[in-house]
């Protein structure tokens, strides 16, 4: 019985090698994706920020040397 014609070893190496870089073209597509939802999620988490500075009154100078004192107390009292 007849099998059909059976497919030489350099093209099993050519199809699997299409199937890398159509995989490698994905992966590559996908790492894309994830940077630009990574950059959507800081700048969301940034606009909170500010948006509670701009509730607060005070100067980001202000805020930024707040949470410096904050971490200097934190760190002294996990010492």
């Amino acid at each position: 019985m007849a099998r059909g014609q059976r497919k030489t070893l350099d093209e099993k190496i050519a199809a699997k090698q299409e199937l890398i870089d159509a995989l490698m073209t994905r992966v590559q597509s996908e790492k894309r994706e994830l940077e630009e939802l990574v950059q959507e999620k800081k700048m969301k988490e940034l606009e909170a920020v500010s948006d509670l500075i701009a509730d607060t009154g005070l100067q980001p100078e202000e805020v930024a040397e707040a949470l410096q004192e904050y971490m200097k107390t934190r760190t002294a009292a996990a010492s």
